[in-house]
């Protein structure tokens, strides 16, 4: 009996190691966010001035910051803020980019057109730059942010799906539904988007990455999640001022940040390779 592709793709995914690792440090990362309020030792908020700046012990596993907090509680609580800044952003910019580029693929024309120069002119602009500019716009906040960075990742999702589109289009089984009736609609929703999901998953599992950089990058400038809330961004943000006495306040958010886009390129690198249709 032939296996399905999603069983081949799954067992293709399996045989990566830096895929499977990637996927692991995700699910161990989310497991520990998800579940703060049981894990994290202490309150991430709570202060005490007789542990200022202390280094990492068996009572701190990753030591204090400036006002006594612990910093294991705030990066696993920070990773709350992370998380879910890249998955709500990254949906935003597929929710209005694929079906946009869907339809500027499909129809052509004016419309094409419009959606075409719309997308060039934003992809002219440095992904930073233009989250910076909207986040700042719109006021400081994880919310805030999170619509900055969706707004900025969209273009990427409206060009892929576009190109998507206008490739399947061309194929014998859109023909052979168009031919029987088939509105463009349900052409669109039932026969094209499955075909194109694949290259939009990975291409939304790598932007997730982004999204977490872009939104450590506001937060260290004051645009993201507001203090005392914990951020890796904001507490790397306060870190910078304690470089020499306390570094520990800037290592494992740092490396907070670094494990979880590390694990995020390394899933979407052997997702891409697994999805292949080429395989």
């Amino acid at each position: 009996m032939r296996a399905s592709p999603a069983r081949l793709a799954w067992q293709a995914l399996l045989k990566r190691p830096t895929a499977v690792f990637g996927g692991v440090v995700l699910l161990v990362i989310a497991a520990l966010a998800l579940l703060a309020p049981w894990v994290a030792p202490f309150d991430p908020l709570a202060t005490s001035w007789s542990l200022v700046r202390k280094a990492p012990s068996a009572a701190h596993w990753f030591g204090t910051d400036e006002v006594g907090r612990d910093l294991l509680s705030r990066v696993i609580w920070g990773g709350r803020a992370s998380l879910a800044a890249g998955v709500i952003a990254v949906s935003i910019a597929v929710g209005v980019g694929v079906p946009l580029g869907m339809l500027a693929g499909y129809l052509g024309g004016w419309f094409d057109a419009i959606i075409g120069r719309l997308t060039d002119a934003m992809l002219a602009i440095p992904f930073l730059i233009l989250a910076i500019a909207l986040a700042a716009f719109l006021g400081p906040s994880l919310g805030n942010a999170m619509i900055a960075i969706g707004i900025t990742a969209t273009p990427i999702f409206v060009r892929l799906s576009r190109g998507q589109v206008m490739a399947a289009r061309a194929e014998d089984w859109v023909e052979a539904a168009r031919s029987v009736g088939n509105p463009p609609a349900r052409i669109l929703v039932r026969h094209i988007l499955p075909n194109i999901l694949p290259p939009v998953m990975v291409q939304a599992t790598l932007a997730i990455a982004s999204a977490i950089i872009a939104e450590a990058s506001l937060s260290f400038l004051g645009l993201g999640q507001q203090p005392p809330a914990p951020s890796w961004g904001s507490m790397l943000n306060t870190a910078q001022r304690f470089l020499t006495q306390a570094p520990w306040m800037a290592v494992f958010p740092g490396l907070a940040i670094f494990m979880t886009v590390l694990a995020f390129n390394l899933f979407g690198d052997g997702l891409r390779d697994a999805l292949d249709p080429r395989r």
